[in-house]
Protein backbone atom coordinates (compact mmCIF):
# COMPACT_ATOMS: atom_id res chain seq x y z
CA UNK A 1 0.00 0.00 0.00
CA UNK A 2 1.58 3.30 -1.15
CA UNK A 3 0.89 6.42 0.90
CA UNK A 4 0.83 9.56 -1.25
CA UNK A 5 2.51 12.28 0.82
CA UNK A 6 1.01 15.10 -1.21
CA UNK A 7 -2.49 13.82 -0.52
CA UNK A 8 -1.56 13.24 3.11
CA UNK A 9 -0.42 16.90 3.33
CA UNK A 10 -3.75 18.08 1.90
CA UNK A 11 -5.69 15.82 4.28
CA UNK A 12 -3.77 17.20 7.27
CA UNK A 13 -4.65 20.76 6.24
CA UNK A 14 -8.33 19.82 5.98
CA UNK A 15 -8.23 18.50 9.55
CA UNK A 16 -6.24 21.46 10.91
CA UNK A 17 -8.40 24.04 9.11
CA UNK A 18 -11.59 22.13 10.00
CA UNK A 19 -12.98 22.24 6.50
CA UNK A 20 -12.32 21.75 2.79
CA UNK A 21 -12.87 25.39 1.84
CA UNK A 22 -10.55 26.74 4.54
CA UNK A 23 -7.87 24.21 3.56
CA UNK A 24 -8.25 25.19 -0.09
CA UNK A 25 -7.63 28.85 0.77
CA UNK A 26 -4.59 27.90 2.82
CA UNK A 27 -3.16 25.70 0.06
CA UNK A 28 -4.12 28.02 -2.85
CA UNK A 29 -6.19 25.21 -4.39
CA UNK A 30 -9.81 24.93 -5.45
CA UNK A 31 -12.22 23.37 -2.99
CA UNK A 32 -13.23 20.55 -5.43
CA UNK A 33 -9.55 19.71 -5.96
CA UNK A 34 -8.94 19.42 -2.21
CA UNK A 35 -12.04 17.22 -1.80
CA UNK A 36 -10.95 15.04 -4.71
CA UNK A 37 -7.44 14.52 -3.32
CA UNK A 38 -8.76 13.52 0.09
CA UNK A 39 -11.26 11.11 -1.48
CA UNK A 40 -8.46 9.50 -3.50
CA UNK A 41 -6.43 9.11 -0.32
CA UNK A 42 -9.40 7.37 1.30
CA UNK A 43 -9.79 5.09 -1.72
CA UNK A 44 -6.11 4.15 -1.68
CA UNK A 45 -6.27 3.29 2.02
CA UNK A 46 -9.75 1.70 1.74
CA UNK A 47 -10.99 3.59 4.80
CA UNK A 48 -13.15 6.64 5.51
CA UNK A 49 -11.04 9.40 7.01
CA UNK A 50 -13.60 12.20 7.30
CA UNK A 51 -17.19 12.11 8.51
CA UNK A 52 -19.16 14.24 6.04
CA UNK A 53 -22.62 13.53 7.50
CA UNK A 54 -22.97 16.92 9.23
CA UNK A 55 -22.43 20.54 8.23
CA UNK A 56 -19.09 20.63 10.04
CA UNK A 57 -16.59 17.99 8.98
CA UNK A 58 -14.74 15.95 11.58
CA UNK A 59 -12.24 13.11 11.32
CA UNK A 60 -13.27 9.51 11.90
CA UNK A 61 -11.30 7.53 14.48
CA UNK A 62 -9.05 6.32 11.64
CA UNK A 63 -8.71 9.86 10.30
CA UNK A 64 -7.78 11.25 13.70
CA UNK A 65 -5.08 8.61 14.08
CA UNK A 66 -3.73 9.24 10.58
CA UNK A 67 -3.66 13.02 11.19
CA UNK A 68 -1.57 12.47 14.32
CA UNK A 69 0.95 10.41 12.36
CA UNK A 70 0.89 12.91 9.49
CA UNK A 71 1.83 15.72 11.87
CA UNK A 72 4.79 13.66 13.03
CA UNK A 73 5.81 12.85 9.45
CA UNK A 74 5.92 16.49 8.34
CA UNK A 75 7.52 17.65 11.57
CA UNK A 76 10.26 15.09 10.95
CA UNK A 77 10.64 16.49 7.42
CA UNK A 78 11.13 19.98 8.90
CA UNK A 79 13.74 18.59 11.28
CA UNK A 80 15.53 16.92 8.36
CA UNK A 81 15.76 20.29 6.59
CA UNK A 82 17.03 21.94 9.79
CA UNK A 83 19.66 19.21 10.21
CA UNK A 84 20.90 19.67 6.64
CA UNK A 85 21.02 23.45 7.10
CA UNK A 86 23.24 22.95 10.15
CA UNK A 87 25.98 21.88 7.76
CA UNK A 88 25.84 25.11 5.74
CA UNK A 89 25.67 27.43 8.77
CA UNK A 90 24.06 30.83 8.28
CA UNK A 91 25.22 31.67 4.77
CA UNK A 92 21.76 31.24 3.30
CA UNK A 93 18.30 30.42 4.63
CA UNK A 94 14.89 31.76 5.57
CA UNK A 95 13.55 33.04 8.86
CA UNK A 96 9.87 33.59 9.69
CA UNK A 97 9.30 35.17 13.11
CA UNK A 98 5.84 35.62 14.58
CA UNK A 99 4.66 38.36 16.87
CA UNK A 100 1.47 39.21 18.73
CA UNK A 101 0.02 42.54 17.59
CA UNK A 102 1.93 44.89 19.92
CA UNK A 103 5.20 42.92 20.03
CA UNK A 104 5.18 42.24 16.31
CA UNK A 105 4.51 45.87 15.44
CA UNK A 106 6.87 47.67 17.82
CA UNK A 107 9.64 45.19 18.66
CA UNK A 108 10.15 42.76 15.79
CA UNK A 109 11.06 45.23 12.99
CA UNK A 110 14.10 46.58 14.91
CA UNK A 111 15.12 43.09 16.01
CA UNK A 112 14.85 41.76 12.47
CA UNK A 113 16.85 44.72 11.13
CA UNK A 114 19.69 43.96 13.56
CA UNK A 115 19.45 40.28 12.66
CA UNK A 116 19.71 41.19 8.98
CA UNK A 117 22.88 43.22 9.60
CA UNK A 118 24.45 40.22 11.33
CA UNK A 119 23.23 37.61 8.84
CA UNK A 120 22.70 39.29 5.43
CA UNK A 121 22.29 35.96 3.65
CA UNK A 122 19.12 35.07 5.57
CA UNK A 123 15.73 36.17 4.21
CA UNK A 124 13.76 37.48 7.19
CA UNK A 125 9.97 37.72 7.36
CA UNK A 126 7.55 38.88 10.07
CA UNK A 127 4.09 37.44 10.73
CA UNK A 128 1.88 39.56 13.02
CA UNK A 129 -1.49 38.56 14.47
CA UNK A 130 -3.31 38.20 17.75
CA UNK A 131 -2.07 35.62 20.25
CA UNK A 132 -4.51 32.99 19.02
CA UNK A 133 -3.45 33.35 15.39
CA UNK A 134 0.25 33.28 16.25
CA UNK A 135 -0.33 30.12 18.31
CA UNK A 136 -1.95 28.47 15.29
CA UNK A 137 1.02 29.43 13.10
CA UNK A 138 3.46 27.99 15.63
CA UNK A 139 1.50 24.76 15.94
CA UNK A 140 1.26 24.31 12.16
CA UNK A 141 4.99 24.91 11.73
CA UNK A 142 4.49 28.01 9.54
CA UNK A 143 6.35 30.00 12.22
CA UNK A 144 9.29 28.61 14.19
CA UNK A 145 9.62 31.21 16.96
CA UNK A 146 7.44 34.10 18.08
CA UNK A 147 7.51 37.05 20.45
CA UNK A 148 4.20 37.44 22.30
CA UNK A 149 2.67 39.22 25.26
CA UNK A 150 2.13 36.88 28.20
CA UNK A 151 2.92 33.18 28.48
CA UNK A 152 1.65 30.53 26.05
CA UNK A 153 -1.43 28.58 27.13
CA UNK A 154 -1.10 25.78 24.56
CA UNK A 155 0.69 22.90 26.39
CA UNK A 156 2.68 21.93 23.28
CA UNK A 157 4.37 25.34 23.28
CA UNK A 158 7.18 26.47 25.53
CA UNK A 159 7.78 30.11 26.45
CA UNK A 160 10.83 31.94 27.78
CA UNK A 161 10.31 35.34 29.42
CA UNK A 162 12.74 37.75 27.75
CA UNK A 163 11.44 41.14 28.93
CA UNK A 164 8.55 42.91 30.62
CA UNK A 165 5.91 45.22 29.23
CA UNK A 166 4.50 47.96 31.47
CA UNK A 167 1.06 49.38 30.74
CA UNK A 168 0.76 53.18 30.84
CA UNK A 169 -2.32 55.42 30.99
CA UNK A 170 -2.24 57.86 28.05
CA UNK A 171 -4.21 60.94 27.05
CA UNK A 172 -3.89 63.85 24.61
CA UNK A 173 -1.84 66.74 26.05
CA UNK A 174 -4.95 68.97 26.36
CA UNK A 175 -7.05 66.42 28.26
CA UNK A 176 -8.72 67.58 31.48
CA UNK A 177 -6.79 64.98 33.50
CA UNK A 178 -3.37 65.99 32.15
CA UNK A 179 -1.22 67.60 34.84
CA UNK A 180 -3.61 66.79 37.69
CA UNK A 181 -1.26 64.50 39.58
CA UNK A 182 -1.73 60.78 40.26
CA UNK A 183 -4.99 59.58 38.70
CA UNK A 184 -7.32 57.52 40.89
CA UNK A 185 -10.12 55.23 39.84
CA UNK A 186 -12.60 57.75 41.20
CA UNK A 187 -11.18 60.43 38.89
CA UNK A 188 -11.89 58.14 35.91
CA UNK A 189 -15.60 57.89 36.76
CA UNK A 190 -17.54 58.92 33.67
CA UNK A 191 -14.35 59.34 31.60
CA UNK A 192 -14.51 57.58 28.24
CA UNK A 193 -11.93 54.79 27.89
CA UNK A 194 -10.52 53.56 24.57
CA UNK A 195 -10.18 49.76 24.70
CA UNK A 196 -8.59 47.26 22.34
CA UNK A 197 -10.95 44.94 20.48
CA UNK A 198 -12.64 42.05 22.35
CA UNK A 199 -10.44 38.95 22.28
CA UNK A 200 -7.21 40.93 22.42
CA UNK A 201 -4.79 40.02 25.21
CA UNK A 202 -4.30 43.75 25.78
CA UNK A 203 -8.08 44.13 26.24
CA UNK A 204 -7.97 41.54 29.02
CA UNK A 205 -5.20 43.47 30.80
CA UNK A 206 -7.06 46.77 30.36
CA UNK A 207 -10.30 45.42 31.83
CA UNK A 208 -8.50 43.66 34.68
CA UNK A 209 -6.59 46.82 35.63
CA UNK A 210 -9.65 49.07 35.47
CA UNK A 211 -11.63 46.65 37.63
CA UNK A 212 -8.82 46.64 40.20
CA UNK A 213 -9.02 50.45 40.25
CA UNK A 214 -12.77 50.26 40.84
CA UNK A 215 -13.69 51.43 37.33
CA UNK A 216 -16.55 49.14 36.30
CA UNK A 217 -18.38 49.28 32.94
CA UNK A 218 -17.01 52.72 31.92
CA UNK A 219 -18.19 54.44 28.74
CA UNK A 220 -15.79 53.16 26.12
CA UNK A 221 -14.76 53.06 22.48
CA UNK A 222 -13.41 49.83 20.93
CA UNK A 223 -10.34 50.21 18.72
CA UNK A 224 -9.03 47.39 16.54
CA UNK A 225 -5.25 47.44 16.93
CA UNK A 226 -2.77 49.66 18.81
CA UNK A 227 -2.36 52.23 16.03
CA UNK A 228 -6.11 52.84 15.83
CA UNK A 229 -6.26 53.04 19.63
CA UNK A 230 -3.55 55.74 19.72
CA UNK A 231 -5.24 57.77 17.00
CA UNK A 232 -8.53 57.59 18.90
CA UNK A 233 -6.83 58.97 22.01
CA UNK A 234 -5.09 61.73 20.02
CA UNK A 235 -8.45 62.66 18.48
CA UNK A 236 -9.93 63.14 21.96
CA UNK A 237 -12.11 60.03 22.10
CA UNK A 238 -10.85 59.07 25.56
CA UNK A 239 -7.90 57.87 27.60
CA UNK A 240 -6.36 54.41 27.32
CA UNK A 241 -4.13 51.87 28.97
CA UNK A 242 -1.54 50.75 26.45
CA UNK A 243 1.86 49.07 26.23
CA UNK A 244 4.82 51.36 26.90
CA UNK A 245 6.41 49.99 23.73
CA UNK A 246 3.44 51.11 21.65
CA UNK A 247 3.64 54.79 22.68
CA UNK A 248 7.36 55.45 23.13
CA UNK A 249 7.57 57.60 19.97
CA UNK A 250 4.43 59.62 20.78
CA UNK A 251 5.54 60.29 24.36
CA UNK A 252 8.91 61.55 23.15
CA UNK A 253 7.25 63.75 20.52
CA UNK A 254 4.68 65.09 23.00
CA UNK A 255 1.66 64.14 20.89
CA UNK A 256 0.46 61.98 23.78
CA UNK A 257 1.19 62.20 27.51
CA UNK A 258 1.46 59.51 30.17
CA UNK A 259 -0.78 60.14 33.17
CA UNK A 260 0.71 59.13 36.54
CA UNK A 261 -1.59 56.77 38.42
CA UNK A 262 -2.29 56.40 42.12
CA UNK A 263 -2.27 52.60 41.79
CA UNK A 264 0.25 50.60 39.83
CA UNK A 265 -0.53 49.58 36.28
CA UNK A 266 -0.05 45.96 35.26
CA UNK A 267 3.20 44.46 34.05
CA UNK A 268 3.16 41.46 31.73
CA UNK A 269 5.91 39.19 30.47
CA UNK A 270 7.13 39.28 26.90
CA UNK A 271 7.79 35.67 25.92
CA UNK A 272 9.84 34.01 23.22
CA UNK A 273 7.70 31.02 22.21
CA UNK A 274 8.34 27.84 20.22
CA UNK A 275 7.01 24.30 19.92
CA UNK A 276 8.40 21.88 22.48
CA UNK A 277 8.98 19.14 19.93
CA UNK A 278 10.43 21.23 17.10
CA UNK A 279 14.13 21.44 16.26
CA UNK A 280 14.95 25.03 15.40
CA UNK A 281 16.84 25.78 12.20
CA UNK A 282 20.21 27.60 12.45
CA UNK A 283 18.48 30.81 11.35
CA UNK A 284 15.89 30.47 14.12
CA UNK A 285 18.53 29.60 16.72
CA UNK A 286 20.47 32.73 15.74
CA UNK A 287 17.36 34.86 16.25
CA UNK A 288 16.79 33.33 19.70
CA UNK A 289 20.42 34.12 20.58
CA UNK A 290 19.96 37.73 19.42
CA UNK A 291 16.89 38.22 21.63
CA UNK A 292 18.71 36.75 24.62
CA UNK A 293 21.71 39.03 24.08
CA UNK A 294 19.48 42.09 23.79
CA UNK A 295 17.68 41.06 26.98
CA UNK A 296 20.97 40.95 28.85
CA UNK A 297 22.38 44.24 27.54
CA UNK A 298 20.41 47.09 26.00
CA UNK A 299 16.92 45.63 26.24
CA UNK A 300 14.66 44.60 23.38
CA UNK A 301 14.29 48.16 22.08
CA UNK A 302 18.03 48.79 22.14
CA UNK A 303 19.85 51.60 23.92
Amino acid sequence: MALDLHRLWIFLHVIEQQGFSAAALKLYMSQPSVSNQVRKLEESLRITLIDRSSARIRPTAEGELLAEYASRVFLLADEAVAAVQQLSGLQTGRLVVGGSTTMGTYLLPDLLAEYRRQHPGIDGHVFVGNNSTVTQQLMSGEVGVALVAGAPTEPRLIGEAVSEDQMVLIAPPNHALAGRGPITGEMLTGVRIVLREPGSQTREVQERTLARWGVVAPPHTDAWGPEVLKRCVRAGLGVALVSEYAVSDELRAGTLVALPTHQDTETRDISLVRRRDRILSPAEEAFVDLVRRRRGSTGLLGG
